[in-house]
């Protein structure tokens, strides 16, 4: 149809309608306004009447135009129900969307301009749309928030479980009691709850919306939004209005709009210029309110976006940018005008950019979306680390004409999480990798032999004298000393091979692909073996001085064990604890027998744990003689007869308790049995003067409740001061030597005598002596054994009986076997005894017997 005629028309129209008016039904005396609680927009008093903003509002124009009002409470969606059935007249704050505009009847001026808001019980809970991955979101229900925000998150391709709600105080309450992780409201009611409640309002807003009375779809009803209008335009004209208090006393303003032209000027429609002239007005109108909306969308768009903490930008099908946030700039180190128009190749290095490019054409050619990890470097250098997501941008007729990135700094979350791998999987101090890589990495290689036959080797090794630096020089000192062996591990082993610290100073060295002949393996493994124990020997810089450490390496074979990386490191370690015995430097194999020795010390444990469970060990005493061959006391020691495994020696089945804490309640059964033996002696006169020694182990001495037990020992059975001796060893006094002196200073006062057992074959200092309550320095019988035969054997026996002299102390000099030994002993000066010479190993009673009768042993009673 020509413009022309539909022109003409609709001035025919219009003329039709001025001369023969449409009837037009009354406004109904009573306006039924349906109200639901949403404060500071919507509320009602403590009279029942209407309150709020949109409240207030609606009682100023009922008393301009004599309208009565009469308040229907209900909730938002009930309201909404009633107002389609036309049950209410109106109701205050209705955002207008194309569908409630096909539903209901609007004004044209808005009362507010609103946003939508996410509200949390923590801060930290979400940043962007994109965190809400996941999460459980309170709506409320049939609200335009709901269906904007599933279309939003829809389109970024997360998921979101929403919650529906009846109102905006039940959302916020499912959020106190953690039914939901956000709330979904908006800002002028969320703000002011979330200040009483106590919660967080996240920087993620969307939705801005403008908020109008809606009115049933009844024609009646227009009379009263025309009033709504024409009052709104007058008030907000004015700076003293009631609408500007209203505003003013609820802390909202809406942004001003242009008046709507005056009514009085419809009437010069009848003519046709001046319909003319009022449609190109109104259009006008149209296009400058709608452009100012966009405008308000957009700053508020840009306000959100640039406030969320994420890179978002968009860019058309020539993968030119047309926008980016603020971040971006930031990054980039521009202007937003500087970026836009420009491609990834103005803006980051070619292989980023390329990179881009790929990513970007998925979207825009094929309409995927894109989830990557990205590395992006600045043409200045800046290299970050990006969790992008890329969705394609569609016009009406679903072709793609755009794409929107949002980017997630992840840079330092990539720094904390290869921290977490270093510290997972590599020792701290010297960088190795650790038992659980090993593991992993031993695995893959035993796996590697099995199909391809070529056999390997593991390399237990220990160094020797490690605790020594660590204790006397510090564990700075250990600490450069264990980096340096590592250091020269790794430096020395092939590519293929690696090598692993386990703890202290174990370390494990994997060699792979040896070949396919296990004896040429063998000999390649012990070469390499021979040249690592060479390699470690060489002198070390410590900072404080220069250092020469040993070492001994166990080796085991891949071809020795059919099971995992476990078996074959327990096998290095078999080999490693007999090359330990031989001593430093020594390099053993694993071989089937270790196993059966292990074995045998398994099964030596379990029979020693069932025998000191039923007390099946006895105690045998060995006497000790002054220099005129009187007994002075005797050394209780254990002895073991066992019904599987018959006589166990005490080298045997000692270092077993050792080893399985055994020993913390067999040496208490001991101490408590040497106890009971003074009480049973002291009413003897002849035995009272007598004094018993017992030998302490160092981690029986270290558990924190030694001195309390063997304090309540001596009060329980009454134990006379001086009579109980404990033997300790020199290695024992270097271990935390503050809590030694400590425990020992407390079992001294309470009568107890220690003597230093096997002196001259440790490590004590002559300064731990000064400080310690020692009154008896024991000789090593490895010294009196060969004190006929060697002379420095003799020095060091005459160095010590001096050292003892000068410092007030007694000397025992033990494992006397002959008169010869005796003799040779009194010449340099020793005046106690303890050895076979004098008595071996006997029960308890019978020596007893013995000393009742007489307290002097001569050397051919023995």
């Amino acid at each position: 149809m020509p413009s022309a005629v539909r022109f003409y028309l609709a001035l025919l129209l219009l003329c039709n309608v001025a001369l023969f008016p449409l009837s037009v039904q009354a406004a109904p005396e009573v306006l039924r306004v349906g109200v639901y609680e949403n404060p500071p927009k919507v509320t009602i008093n403590e009279n029942g009447d209407i309150s709020g903003i949109f409240g207030e509002i609606l009682l100023e124009i009922a008393e301009q135009e004599n309208w009565e009002i009469e308040v229907v409470q209900c909730s938002w969606s009930a309201c909404l129900q009633m107002l389609a059935a036309g049950e209410i007249h109106l109701m205050p704050d209705v955002a207008l969307t194309e569908n409630r505009g096909d539903t209901f009847s609007f004004h044209e001026i808005p009362v507010l301009h609103s946003w939508s808001q996410l509200y949390a019980k923590s801060s930290r809970a979400v940043t962007s749309l994109i965190e809400l991955d996941g999460m459980r979101v309170a709506v409320l229900r049939d609200s335009v928030q709901s269906q904007y925000l599933a279309n939003l998150v829809r389109n970024f391709g997360i998921s979101v479980q929403f919650v529906p709600v009846g109102s905006f105080d039940e959302g916020f309450a499912a959020l106190l009691a953690d039914r939901v992780d956000l709330v979904a409201v908006n800002h002028l009611y969320g703000d002011q709850r979330a200040r009483e409640l106590g919660m967080k309002v996240t920087p993620v807003m969307f939705q801005p919306s403008r908020l109008f009375f809606a009115a049933a779809p009844r024609p009646e009803l227009n009379e009263i939004l025309t009033s709504i209008d024409r009052w709104l335009a007058t008030w907000r004209a004015e700076s003293q209005s009631p609408y500007m208090q209203i505003m003013q006393d609820w802390g909202a303003f809406a942004p001003a709009e242009q008046n709507k032209l005056p009514p009085w000027l419809l009437p010069s429609l009848v003519a046709l210029l001046a319909l003319a002239i009022l449609i190109v007005a109104l259009l006008r109108q149209q296009v400058l309110r709608k452009s100012r909306a966009l405008l308000e969308t957009e700053q508020r768009s840009n306000i959100i976006l640039n406030s969320v903490e994420a890179y978002i930008f968009i860019k058309d099908t020539q993968l030119k940018y047309r926008y980016a946030n603020k971040r971006v700039c930031e990054l980039l180190g521009e202007s937003e005008d500087s970026i836009i128009g420009k491609s990834d190749f103005d803006l980051f290095d070619e292989v980023t950019a390329e990179y881009l490019r790929d990513n970007d054409l998925r979207v825009i050619e094929h309409g995927e979306r894109v989830v990557d990890e990205e590395q992006n470097t600045t043409r200045e250098g800046q290299t970050r680390q990006f969790l992008s997501v890329k969705i394609p941008l569609r016009d009406a007729n679903d072709q793609t004409y755009a794409l929107c990135g949002i980017s997630t700094d992840i840079t330092e979350h990539m720094r904390i999480q290869e921290q977490l791998n270093q510290l997972a999987y590599y020792d701290a101090i010297t960088g190795l990798a650790n038992r659980k890589l090993l593991i992993q990495q031993l695995d893959h290689a035993l796996a590697s032999y099995r199909r391809t036959g070529f056999e390997g080797a593991v390399l237990a090794v220990d160094l020797f004298d490690f605790t020594l630096v660590n204790d006397s020089l510090g564990h700075s000192v250990g600490d450069r000393l264990l980096r340096t062996v590592a250091e020269r591990l790794q430096r020395h082993i092939a590519e293929t091979d690696f090598a692993a610290r386990l703890g202290s100073d174990d370390f494990v060295v994997v060699l792979e692909d040896l070949g396919p002949d296990r004896n040429e393996a063998v000999l390649a493994a012990r070469r390499l073996a021979n040249q690592l124990v060479e390699l470690i020997r060489e002198p070390i810089d410590l900072g404080v001085r220069h250092h020469t450490t040993a070492a001994c390496i166990g080796i085991s074979m891949f071809s020795d064990s059919e099971k995992g990386a476990a078996d074959t490191i327990k096998n290095a370690d078999l080999a490693l604890s007999e090359a330990k015995r031989v001593g430093s430097g020594a390099i053993r194999m694993f071989n089937p027998e270790m196993q059966l020795s292990i074995n045998r010390r398994l099964h030596l444990e379990a029979a020693l744990r069932r025998a000191i469970d039923e007390r099946q060990l006895d105690l045998y005493l060995q006497p000790q003689v002054d220099h005129a061959s009187k007994v002075t006391g005797g050394e209780l020691l254990l002895r073991w007869q066992d019904d599987e495994f018959g006589q166990v020696p005490p080298n045997e089945f000692i270092p077993v308790a050792e080893s399985s804490g055994l020993i913390v309640p067999l040496g208490n059964w001991v101490i408590e049995q040497a106890c009971a033996l003074l009480q049973q002696w002291s009413t003897d006169s002849q035995l009272r003067e007598l004094q018993v020694a017992i030998n302490i182990s160092p981690r029986q001495f270290r558990q924190p409740s030694f001195v309390d037990y063997v304090a309540s020992c001596l009060q329980r059975y009454a134990v006379l001061p001086g009579r109980l001796e404990l033997e300790i060893t020199e290695n024992m006094l270097i271990e935390n030597v503050d809590v030694t002196i400590e425990r020992m200073s407390k079992l001294s006062q309470l009568g107890v005598r220690f003597s230093l057992d096997d002196f001259g074959t440790g490590y004590a200092s002559l300064a731990y002596l000064k400080r310690l309550p020692i009154y008896q320095l024991k000789i090593d019988q490895s010294f009196v054994g060969d004190v006929l035969t060697d002379v420095n054997d003799a020095v060091i026996v005459e160095t010590i009986v001096g050292l003892g002299e000068n410092l007030g102390l007694e000397v025992v000099a033990e494992g006397v076997e002959t008169a010869a030994q005796e003799h040779a002993l009194r010449e340099l000066g020793c005046r106690k005894f303890q050895g076979f010479l004098y008595g071996r190993p006997q029960p308890i009673n019978y020596w007893a017997e013995r000393f009742t009768t007489s307290l002097h042993v001569a050397a051919d009673e023995t």
